[in-house]
């Protein structure tokens, strides 16, 4: 029976925004909200084992649906657990209001029972963190809270003391609606001049495109086209640009493969679309032009001859009618013959007695997935090693989504950011792409998956190492140290949670198992015994390529294959004769 308590109000109101589940650990001064939520329809708890799945998962569904996603905590431990999820969502950009309730109202300050100081702990994950001193407060701070996490979009957390949740409501739920920050932002018309004139007056061109230009794909290959520009990517910009690109010419940084680098450099004039790339030590640091909708990001890289705030899709329509075309392709040829020769030499890594290869070389497992996963599979990531299998193997399609921690890089992400595109995505197969290194260290989230009978497929590339950090030490000229441990049976753990799992460790058997986990309509675990030492050196490193990490790992890639990239380099060559 409903007692009309703040913690209810706050639920209506969430409910009102279109908020069907809050993620998080129930307990203590949690428990108001808990029992709100039990008692209106309409949404649900989803329970973890650790709250920092909890902001994962909220997370991971926000960047699939774009709606605002929950999450919540406990005083105290409860709540510190969210941080970790919390900046992976507001580096991400996804609309998360994370509830923090805190202890009794009357003891703050006291140094009481698991007493922190949320507004404080919070205070680099987003601006908004506002405490519920008063009932009367509630909605108008859930209001502006909501509309907060969905403006910016990013992280926004509301402090509520478990009494006060308690209280009796001093009025109804705010069910006005929210609006999120989806508006155009145009460009100005000096801007778009100015751009126009510094492209028209470039002998060569190149593009480089990050998540921004989601929305833009048709827009970019219009300027590509017109100006002759070769296009690469960063890795969150990928899903949307590599796909039906006849200009692709792969990623440049720690993961980078292909001609990228060298287009960059060598083009006459750069042009950053919607990229907000950190490692600037492999960008050009002249001759730079950026365009993006948030005029924060501008020139906060390298060096702008020129910045423009805009949508890159409202900002290359407008620009069209004043760019010439630019006649002369032999840049633009170049560099695509370089890029097809760059993967041409390292295919062989994947290709070659692959399948009777014993420990399972990774990228091997990394293609079959992809030649496998239905085209409109959601794909998370662990950060690490698992990074590099999706950046070089995973085909886009404009239909796939690929979800990681690829601006925060903690560990761990993959498999609660599975469980939220699980529930955002409840049509389309999920599978996390899970070291075991990131597995490990919130195994828990395996009965949350089971408990909720999520069909999640949970590909575990199992080589008994930290393989990035591995690598890291390895560039950096030190011996590996406390980056390996004892073999440990993945399967076993998820049998004994009650899931389905296959353990891997014959290469013939990889197609089998993946084709029986992607078709099962349940959760199921692929523990894959993969080569640790599936990475090589190129053949020439320079002193100046260790003495940092962004650039000594970046520039020591990783030679291991790049799928189906090979395929579409070629195709890209198909009518350029061969000197």
């Amino acid at each position: 029976m409903s007692r009309n308590t703040v913690a209810e109000q706050l639920v209506r109101t969430l409910l009102a925004a279109g908020v069907t589940r809050i993620y998080g650990v129930v307990g203590d001064s949690l428990n108001p909200v808990v029992d709100a939520v039990h008692g209106t329809d309409g949404i649900e708890w989803v329970h973890v084992r650790n709250e920092e799945a909890a902001a994962f998962a909220a997370a991971a569904q926000a960047q699939i649906d774009g709606k605002l996603a929950v999450c919540a905590g406990s005083c105290g431990p409860g709540n510190t657990h969210l941080v970790q999820g919390l900046y992976d969502a507001q580096r991400s950009g996804a609309p998360v209001l994370a509830l923090a309730s805190h202890i009794p109202s009357h003891q703050i300050g006291t140094g009481f029972f698991q007493e922190t100081h949320p507004e404080r702990l919070f205070g680099d994950v987003t601006e908004f963190r506002e405490l519920v001193a008063h009932p009367d407060q509630m909605p108008r701070l859930a209001r502006i809270a909501i509309q907060h996490a969905l403006g910016t979009p990013g992280a926004a957390v509301l402090v509520l003391p478990g009494d006060i949740a308690g209280q009796k409501a001093a009025g109804p739920a705010d069910t006005t609606p929210v609006t999120a920050g989806q508006a155009t932002a145009w460009p100005g018309e000096d801007d778009v001049r100015e751009l126009a004139r510094r492209i028209n007056e470039a002998d060569t061109v190149a593009l480089f495109c990050g998540a921004g230009v989601r929305h833009a794909h048709q827009e970019v290959m219009a300027l590509a086209e017109r100006v002759n520009a070769p296009v690469g990517h960063t890795l969150r910009g990928k899903e949307w640009i590599q796909y039906d690109n006849p200009f692709d010419v792969g990623m440049i940084g720690l993961l980078g493969y292909g001609a990228c680098y060298e287009a960059l450099k060598e083009a006459d004039l750069t042009v950053l679309l919607g990229c907000d790339f950190p490692y600037d030590d492999f960008l050009p640091k002249r001759n730079v032009v950026q365009v993006d909708h948030d005029p924060r990001r501008l020139g906060r890289r390298v060096p702008l001859q020129l910045g423009v705030h805009g949508d890159v899709a409202a900002t290359l329509r407008a620009l069209r009618p004043s760019v010439r075309r630019k006649d002369d392709d032999t840049f633009l040829k170049d560099v695509l013959r370089r890029h097809e020769r760059a993967l041409t030499r390292v295919v062989d890594a994947y290709t070659k007695n692959i399948e009777h290869h014993t420990p399972i070389h990774p990228e091997y497992v990394a293609s079959i997935l992809d030649s496998l996963a239905p085209d409109d599979t959601v794909f998370t990531v662990d950060t690490g090693m698992n990074n590099v299998w999706a950046a070089r193997y995973l085909t886009p399609n404009g239909r796939r989504r690929v979800i990681g921690s690829f601006t925060h890089g903690t560990m761990a992400n993959a498999l609660p950011h599975a469980i939220g595109a699980a529930y955002a995505a409840p049509d389309r197969k999920v599978v996390s792409m899970s070291g075991d290194g990131g597995l490990s260290m919130l195994l828990g989230e395996l009965i949350t998956v089971q408990q909720h009978g999520l069909p999640i497929t949970t590909v575990v590339f199992n080589n008994s190492s930290l393989g990035m950090v591995r690598l890291e030490m390895m560039v950096d000229g030190m011996p590996a140290f406390e980056t390996d441990h004892a073999p440990v049976d993945y399967s076993k753990v998820a049998e004994a949670v009650g899931m389905r799992a296959i353990r891997v460790e014959d290469p013939q058997d990889v197609r089998e198992a993946l084709h029986q986990a992607l078709t099962a309509n349940e959760p199921v675990l692929v523990d894959v015994v993969t080569d640790p030492n599936a990475l090589s050196m190129p053949s020439k490193v320079t002193a100046d390529q260790v003495t940092g990490f962004a650039l000594s790992a970046g520039r020591t890639v990783l030679r291991g294959g790049v799928g189906s990239m090979i395929d579409l380099a070629r195709s890209n060559l198909r009518n350029i004769p061969r000197p």
